[in-house]
């Protein structure tokens, strides 16, 4: 198998494989407009739920408004900060009018006030319990450290909530070669003996655009099936 066919049997759903048509339907997909169209704060103005849903969390600065960005082509569509934590509502931009991106509050920034934290964990687990056409959630993870605690405790409330998740890497252009290779075993490791874990990582740089065609493609799925 040749180093571009194992990178992108690693990008392997546990539906599909990615392949030169599921990879134009995601640019296809991403070619469309995508807008602003809510920011909830509690679970009582959460918009109604009338597409599929594909959602992104991770700790502050992983890298997840870069992400969405480098996803859409819109280069503000998520609004990148210096500050921490400064994502405090979910948002949701409606994409050519045939899915739904959803962009969760940044967790695990110690310096937030504890009531805060609170707020932000009641509205999630909110959306993730009561949120029928959430197809799957996407879990950034910065490629240079691997998960954290804050990170498992996220994945404890997903398979509590028995909502189906997918790791993704990011800013695998800062991290080296060797490094970045452990990061993923030990983490394919981890994410095995979770029961609504995805069991293949997406390795991505919103800087170089790599792995971006395979979420697209993936998300696309995600489009069809909803």
């Amino acid at each position: 198998m040749s180093g571009t066919d194992r990178d992108t049997q690693d990008t392997v759903d546990s539906a599909a494989v990615i392949t030169p048509e599921s990879l134009e339907k995601g640019r296809i997909l991403f070619a469309g407009e995508c807008r602003f169209v809510a920011g909830a704060t509690t679970a009582d103005n959460l918009p109604p739920g009338t597409l599929p849903e594909g959602a992104f969390a991770g700790r502050s600065n992983v890298g997840k408004s870069s992400l969405i960005n480098a996803l859409t082509g819109h280069n503000t569509l998520a609004r990148i900060s210096q500050t921490p934590g400064r994502t405090r509502q979910i948002n949701f931009f409606v994409l050519n009018d045939r899915m739904m991106l959803v962009d969760l509050p940044g967790h695990g920034y110690a310096k937030a006030p504890k009531h805060e934290i609170y707020r932000w964990t009641e509205l999630t687990d909110a959306y993730f319990r009561g949120r029928a056409t959430l197809r799957r959630l996407y879990l950034l993870v910065d490629s240079r450290h691997g998960a954290k605690k804050v990170d498992r405790d996220l994945m404890d409330r997903l398979d509590a909530a028995a909502v189906s998740y997918q790791m993704v890497l990011t800013k695998t252009d800062k991290a080296k070669a060797k490094d970045l290779e452990q990061i993923k075993e030990r983490l394919g490791e981890e994410i095995r003996q979770r029961p609504a874990a995805l069991p293949c990582i997406i390795a991505t740089s919103a800087r170089e655009s790599s792995g971006i065609p395979e979420l697209r493609a993936m998300l696309a799925g995600l489009c069809e099936a909803g």
